[in-house]
């Protein structure tokens, strides 16, 4: 067998990835044809068919998929080699590539990223601020930062922040003329600021209580899948919100928002995720210390626990979907 080549062989996994030579070849700033012809090259030397090619559609044969998983392997292998060799504290360099979400990349995350960058002048950092949930499999990230629950075996997680929480909150405005919730069943007649996410509303909010899950339909006359600006609509009067402690925390201590019903709310962690523990690279592991360092002291001021107990009214059939990682 001829010698296969590196190149090549992450040519092959993007254009699986992401079903294209056309967007493979945007992402490694080729043409087309030259992604083509390194996948033909890869299939000769391999003597193997890896895609099946029509005017319309691009898919992986039994046996590109079948490889797969072993081009991803070696891949992640010599990834892996390279950075124990140069060793932890070595300087470092290459290219990063990160996803987060829009409001906690563009409020909190922006400034330690500047820092960081200063700190390793060699290092390239790409950044995508999305609150669409990245596929560490398809899209050109490294690692990607979440917010929820991961239950996926094929996700590998660093923990950023167990102890985040989702919160309740309004503009003081905004209580003075509609008034105070006294219990989450009280939501129903509230304003409340829905998220929409994949075209979805989410207008079903779900909550820890006393160690019961009980979900409460909202409504309101204001949508977004922007979450920044669902925040942004909290703070001018427009409605309730409920969010992460971390989106809301500086509006809260600074009197913009007030969390309501003692800080009932939900379980929210922040997370590190990749696709395999071979991407922990020096770089990773490196910010994900320090992105610990900054967020640890974040959680002072959160309100407390699972809340205080409900009255029976307020207890709605656990009958909706999970919430969002946002």
């Amino acid at each position: 067998m001829k010698m296969i080549r590196f190149d090549d062989l992450q040519l092959f996994v993007r254009t699986a990835a992401l079903g294209s030579f056309s967007q493979a070849a945007r992402e490694a700033d080729l043409l087309p044809g030259q992604v083509a012809a390194a996948v033909a090259r890869l299939e000769r030397e391999l003597d193997l068919r890896l895609f099946v090619r029509t005017t319309r559609s691009l898919r992986l044969t039994g046996e590109g998929a079948l490889y797969l998983p072993y081009a991803q392997e070696v891949l992640a292998t010599l990834r892996e080699g390279q950075a124990r060799v140069q060793g932890e504290d070595a300087d470092l360099h290459g290219t990063l590539q990160l996803s987060a979400p829009s409001d906690f990349g563009r409020n909190l995350l922006l400034p330690w990223l500047a820092t960081f960058r200063a700190a390793h002048p060699r290092l390239r950092l790409h950044l995508r601020l999305s609150d669409e949930v990245a596929d560490v499999f398809r899209d050109p990230v490294d690692v990607a930062i979440r917010l929820g629950h991961f239950d996926d075996a094929s996700y590998v997680a660093l923990p950023l922040l167990e102890g985040n929480r989702r919160v309740l909150a309004a503009s003081p405005a905004y209580l003075q003329r509609r008034g105070v919730p006294a219990r989450l069943e009280d939501l129903r007649e509230h304003d409340c600021l829905a998220y929409q996410l994949g075209g979805r509303t989410h207008d079903r909010w779900a909550f820890e209580v006393e160690g019961r899950r009980v979900v409460v339909p909202v409504r309101g006359p204001l949508v977004c899948d922007d979450a920044d600006v669902v925040r942004r609509w909290a703070v001018a009067g427009e409605g309730i919100t409920y969010k992460s402690w971390l989106d809301l925390r500086e509006d809260v201590q600074a009197g913009r928002l007030q969390v309501l019903l003692d800080g009932i709310g939900s379980h929210i962690p922040l997370q590190l995720v990749c696709p395999h523990r071979k991407q922990f690279s020096p770089a990773v592991r490196q910010l994900h210390a320090q992105l610990r360092d900054h967020l640890q002291p974040l959680l002072s001021g959160l309100p407390g626990g699972e809340g205080g107990p409900l009255s029976p009214a307020a207890a709605v059939a656990d009958n909706g979907a999970p919430p969002q990682q946002q």
